[in-house]
């Protein structure tokens, strides 16, 4: 097939070539994007009177044509047109002859890939946006059923103070809460368009670049030429927060892997969201958790390689930079695979209240509690640390938990502790006592998940 670009070469390109070169396998996906933005660009071509309006018209009409073709399944893409952009502007020229050919004046493959990576971006992004937002609301409504499930927290994995499982769903809440507000930030830097910026250096054709930016519905439009078509830092910039999305799943999924085995049992999976093993009768195994676990790491790599990837090119565009798109494209399809499961998981999996109550009562979560029982009391907060440090190793060495001392063992550590201190380590005590903002007693709970509904709807509008 003759290239469209083949003027001044006389030889034709090595098969091999043109299977490495080729990118349709994975740019397809942007056939509507690029079909969109050559129906502005030839209609602004047109009422600038750059090309005939009649020829635009043509082009603008049959473009429409391809589109409906290609969603009804009619075309074949060729790897020897190369791209998306190729393939369409050859079916383009095939169906409507000279007109076809006019289309690309003023315009470079360059500023055209990088409106099209811009405009398919935005739409993916849209997209993973309303996902979040059902994951923030998965989190709210787990934790308005556990404002009262008292569950041990933790620092270094080891038990340190006594919270609510609604306390640390609210946690992620957060987590995905500044995901969503990374994206949207994200997503304004995208929104600028960069057609007309040509190859590197603009165009001597009179195009009108704020006609193109409205019909396309971006905010901004590119600034310099150069940047414009060799600018993919919002490609970078979803790359990361796709991540740390990723990452956010990975840590929840974590724990409840941990939380779902026996030695934890504050959690049972859904057998829906379970697999078992194919020779260990009883296995229930956290198939889902843990695969979502592991692609977080697949997400990761693809960042590093478009980091890789960019990191050495010189202004302006360079071939190198086609290798964005199947990099970004499986981390967008990842989080988009990960975030419905992920959330129909935990909204599916039994919470062992019980369990989790008696893990709070173990491990001394309540030392800390003491000690501030003993500062009340007057005695500064280090010399409190310390009696009730020896507290501890007295009960260690009894096996015995600090509310269950007698009076006389409490006495014998401080001679200022009175029978209110029965109450002050209880767990319910240690939990909403603390009421302060951001806290995890109750009260403080419920109006976190209040704002926290408010904040999701407000995104729902």
């Amino acid at each position: 097939m003759a290239k469209l670009w083949g003027g001044r070469f006389r030889k034709s390109t090595d098969k091999k070539v043109d299977d490495f070169n080729s990118s349709i396998r994975f740019d397809k996906r942007m056939y509507k994007q690029d079909i969109k933005g050559s129906i502005a660009h030839a209609t602004m071509l047109g009422k600038q009177g750059i090309i005939p309006q009649a020829d635009a018209d043509k082009i603008v009409s049959e473009l429409e044509n391809i589109l409906s073709d290609i969603e009804a399944g009619k075309v074949e893409f060729l790897i020897d047109a190369e791209d998306i952009h190729m393939n369409i502007e050859k079916l383009l020229t095939d169906r409507i002859g000279d007109a076809g050919k006019r289309l690309h004046t003023g315009r470079s493959r360059n500023d055209q890939v990088a409106l099209d990576v811009r405009m398919y971006l935005m739409d993916e992004t849209d997209e993973i946006l309303e996902m979040l937002v059902h994951t923030m609301q998965v989190f709210t409504d787990l934790a308005k059923e556990n404002t009262d499930t008292i569950m041990p927290g933790y620092t270094h994995l080891q038990k340190a103070q006594p919270i609510t499982f609604a306390h640390h769903a609210m946690a992620y809440y957060e987590m995905f809460k500044r995901d969503y507000q990374r994206l949207c930030d994200c997503k304004e830097r995208t929104n600028v368009m960069p057609l007309g910026s040509g190859a590197l250096a603009g165009t001597t054709y009179p195009l009108d670049r704020e006609l193109v930016r409205d019909m396309l519905g971006f905010s901004e439009i590119t600034m310099n030429s150069l940047d414009g078509v060799s600018d993919r830092d919002f490609v970078l910039e979803l790359a990361s927060c796709l991540s740390i999305i990723m990452m956010h799943t990975s840590r929840f999924s974590e724990e409840l892997i941990l939380w779902s085995s026996n030695e934890f049992s504050f959690v049972e999976m859904d057998d829906a969201f379970s697999t078992g093993s194919s020779i260990m009768p009883q296995k229930k195994n956290p198939d889902v958790a843990e695969l979502i676990r592991g692609k977080a790491g697949r997400v990761y790599g693809n960042l590093m390689g478009l980091l890789t990837m960019m990191k050495g090119i010189p202004l302006a565009y360079n071939k190198d930079m086609q290798e964005d798109k199947e990099q970004i494209f499986d981390s967008i399809d990842t989080v988009k695979l990960c975030l419905p499961v992920f959330c129909d998981m935990i909204s599916t999996m039994k919470i062992n209240k019980n369990n989790m109550y008696e893990g709070a009562k173990g491990g001394f979560t309540n030392a800390t509690d003491a000690a501030d029982y003993l500062v009340k009391k007057g005695l500064p907060f280090r010399d409190a640390h310390s009696v009730i440090g020896n507290m501890v190793f007295y009960c260690i060495e009894h096996n015995k938990a600090i509310e269950d001392l007698t009076m006389e063992e409490m006495q014998s550590f401080s001679d200022i502790i009175e029978d209110d201190i029965y109450d002050a380590v209880s767990m319910e005590t240690c939990v909403n006592d603390r009421n302060v903002i951001g806290g995890p007693a109750k009260e403080m709970t419920e109006k976190a998940i209040k704002k926290a509904e408010a904040f999701i709807n407000e995104c729902k509008e």
